[in-house]
Order: structure tokens, then sequence, then C-alpha cells
């Protein structure tokens, strides 16, 4: 047993090399999660001031900043947009498995076109110690492991396109009876221009964006950047990462 007197402050040094040894392996995360809460209330703000605009119009009484925020509106227009970004990453995490573009850090080499086998994917037998448990495991529970990352943006996106016709379907129906006219179903909503239109505008983006990633990075570089290749490398150089 150790009879050494902590040294005064010594633990909250240690305490603050933590903190900032957390900040600086998890800055990446941090600093979108930062991002994504300012867009957000940012959002929320600006829409707020949106909402009692037309609510002003229209000769109704404006709501309250909490109010708003309880409203199918500001709803619907939180969620058609995580619904276009995780049907992006969806799409993007299950077509790279097969699908190929030369000369695109995005891309895996060409040779690679595939699931890959169990010793290139580390699983079963070949799994590592420092494997996660079920890399290692057979069955089903590996099986549901090696797609868990594509599964999950799949329900993320399914689970939020639901919630933004839920949510549009109340807000659509709101303008209807503002303007006096019979609300809709919600089957009759699913087939309308408006929810299609605010699906649609979305989706085509998200599409654009990865499509332009794929193909600019063959040509472009970013030093450092691990979504592009290294400075110096070939325009045909594929899956290669700076």
């Amino acid at each position: 047993m150790s009879d050494k007197a902590p040294v005064p402050g010594q633990n909250t040094a240690s305490a603050a090399r933590r903190a900032r040894r957390f900040v600086r392996h998890n800055s990446l995360g941090l600093l979108f999660m930062a991002a994504f809460l300012i867009c957000l209330a940012g959002q929320a703000v600006a829409g707020h001031a949106e909402f009692n605009n037309q609510l002003r119009t229209d000769g109704m009484a404006p709501l309250t900043f909490g109010a708003y925020l309880t409203t199918s509106d500001f709803a619907v227009d939180v969620t058609e947009n995580w619904q276009s970004e995780y049907l992006q990453f969806f799409l993007y995490i299950f077509a790279t498995v097969y699908l190929l573009q030369r000369g695109s850090p995005e891309s895996k080499e060409l040779d690679r076109s595939g699931t890959e086998s169990d010793r290139d994917q580390m699983v079963g037998e070949h799994a590592r110690d420092d494997s996660p448990r079920w890399a290692a495991a057979k069955g089903w529970r590996q099986v549901i492991y090696s797609r868990s990352l594509g599964l999950v943006m799949g329900s993320i996106f399914l689970l939020s396109w639901l919630a933004q016709s839920i949510a549009g379907v109340a807000a659509y129906n709101e303008q209807q009876l503002r303007q006096l006219q019979a609300p809709v179903s919600w089957s009759q909503y699913l087939s309308s221009a408006d929810f299609w239109s605010r699906t649609l505008q979305n989706w085509q983006s998200e599409l654009l964006a990865v499509a332009s990633m794929a193909i600019l990075a063959i040509y472009l570089r970013q030093r450092g950047s691990p979504e592009s290749k290294p400075v110096g490398a070939s325009h045909s150089a594929t899956g290669v990462e700076g």
C-alpha cells in the first residue's frame, strides 16, 4: 500500500488531461454534433418567425416559441431533412459493396467488389483478439453484425420518413382547414404532390452530393483528408485514401 499523499491539484490536472484527450480523440463527432445543434436551433428560430408571419397573414394569433416547437410544421421540416440524409448513407453503404468508381477514394479497389472473404473481413475463425464479439460468432449473429451499419441507417431512414409523413399530413391538414378545405387521410397524403415534393427535393440534392463526391475526388485533392487520395496519387488510383 502506497504512503504517498496526493499532490495538490494533481487530480484536477489529470482530469483536465483526460478531458483534452477525449476532445482530441472525438473532435470530428463533437464538431458535427455541435454544428447540428446550432443549425437545428437556428432553423427553429427562423421557422418560428416565418410561421408567425404566415399566421398573421391569415389573421390568426402568433404562437410562442415553445408552442411552435410542438407543431407539425416544425416536425415535418426537421424530419424531411433527416430521412434524406439517412437515405443517402443507407444507399451509399450498400451500393459501395458491389459498385465501383475507377479512380475514386470513395470506391473499393477494382478487384474487391462484393462482400469479400472471411479472411479479408476478419470474421469467424479469422477474427482477432480485439475484434468485436459478434464478428467471431457463427450464424445469424455474424450475419446481422456484418450488415449492422447499413441496417441501422436504413431503419432510421424508414422511421424518419414515416415521421415525416405523419407530421406532414398534420401540417397539410392545418393548412387545408385555414383555407376552409377538407382535410385528407394519411393514405391520401402519401399520394399527394405535397408529400412527394417535400421528399424528392431532398433526395435529389443528397444523391447529387454523393455522385459529386465520388467523381470529383478522382481528379481533385484535399491534403491530409481520408476522403481524398494523397495529393500525388494517380487519377486512376482507386480505393486509396490520403
